[in-house]
């Protein structure tokens, strides 16, 4: 089997509704962690209750995908968005108007689903076109990602359900993106050979992927508490680096990602991730080496769904979003374990570590896929 094609143009029509879903994504997800001082405020919740609506958030979306996954097997990738958008935005009118603390948590369930089912569709869709495309809607989600404790902090300030309110705008803006100008429907792989062991492939896809997002989830939670033992002035602008960094990498691909391969491409980047966290150990280049974890992670999670695409089917996303959920869970709380025992300074030898475990993961995957190219 080959790739999809990376050459797909990258047009309005074939990006903007992808955009509008990302930005929205994007936006929500790290909305609750900004807005738990008006939940507090308003619920009279404590601080280890108020985590409970994150909680509810993550369990949804995580389990969102296997559903879309089978929705995607009856009906088209434009159904599935629609319907998850609008329980999304369902759900976030519950969390802005719930009149108690178990409605909201509830509410915030049935948004996460809503997540979950767009963000499998629009990620299985977008990466059987190619790797450019699917680059470039994730950079979007990224955006709407630091704009968001922007919003609340504007419109929290009158009532903890004008930033929700907002939310739920923008999935039916959604929508109506998605009416107008469509979303791209899921591309077969190439007609050749097909690959002698697709069950070992998948479960390399998977730890693959489960590894990524253990790296990029673990860095994000980790990486300040290890600069502010080396007493860095200023650990969130350099944690807000790293988030920009990720961001630029997927922009990057997006414009220029299709000039390589996506095996090629993945491996690059995971041994440069690899370098940079091992570089962290070394105060004097940490700053520099976790924004250039950023980039480095950047190219890897839409470039890898493009790759399972070509060497299997678009129709596995989902399965792969279930796994990358686990290595979300299991690396920050492995790596606060380590820092708890250990100290501060094995943050950065795990996070290598982790990037050496991806490398070798991104190796063993393209030498069994190397035929089906």
């Amino acid at each position: 089997m080959t790739a999809p094609s990376s050459a797909s143009p990258l047009t309005a029509r074939l990006l903007v509704p992808g955009a509008v879903a990302f930005f929205t994504l994007g936006v929500l997800q790290a909305m609750y962690g900004a807005a738990f001082p008006l939940f507090e405020a308003r619920y009279g919740v404590g601080a280890g209750e108020v985590g409970w609506v994150a909680s509810a958030h993550f369990l949804g979306s995580a389990s969102a995908p296997p559903l879309a996954g089978l929705a995607l097997h009856r009906t088209s990738t434009a159904a599935v968005v629609m319907f998850s958008t609008l329980l999304l935005a369902v759900g976030v009118t519950g969390v802005a108007l719930a009149p108690v603390w178990p409605a909201v948590v509830a509410c915030a369930l049935l948004a996460g689903l809503g997540v979950g089912g767009v963000s499998a569709a629009l990620n299985a869709a977008y990466a059987s076109i190619g790797t450019r495309p699917v680059n470039l809607v994730n950079a979007v989600f990224g955006v709407g990602s630091i704009l968001s404790p922007l919003l609340v902090l504007a419109l929290g300030r009158q009532s903890l359900a004008w930033p929700f309110l907002t939310v739920a705008l923008l999935g039916l803006g959604t929508v109506l993106a998605v009416r107008a100008w469509g979303v791209p429907a899921l591309r077969p792989p190439g007609e050749t050979t097909a690959p002698e062991r697709p069950g070992w492939i998948l479960v390399l896809f998977g730890l693959l992927i489960a590894s990524y997002v253990g790296l990029e989830v673990g860095s994000g939670a980790w990486l300040a508490r290890h600069l502010e033992s080396l007493h860095f002035a200023s650990p969130s602008l350099i944690l807000s680096g790293y988030w920009l960094g990720l961001t630029g990498g997927r922009v990057l691909t997006g414009l220029w990602g299709g000039r390589v391969s996506p095996p090629r491409l993945v491996l690059a980047s995971a041994a440069l991730v690899t370098l940079c966290a091992f570089a962290a150990t070394l105060p004097a280049l940490a700053p520099a080496a976790y924004i250039l974890t950023g980039l480095g992670l950047g190219p890897i999670f839409g470039t890898t769904l493009t790759w399972l695409s070509g060497s299997l089917s678009a129709r596995l996303v989902p399965v792969l979003l279930v796994t990358g959920s686990v290595g979300g869970i299991l690396a920050p709380a492995g790596l606060g374990l380590l820092y708890a025992r250990v100290g501060p300074g094995s943050v950065p030898l795990a996070l290598g570590a982790l990037g050496l475990a991806l490398t070798t993961l991104v190796g063993l995957t393209a030498r069994l896929t190397r035929r089906t190219s």
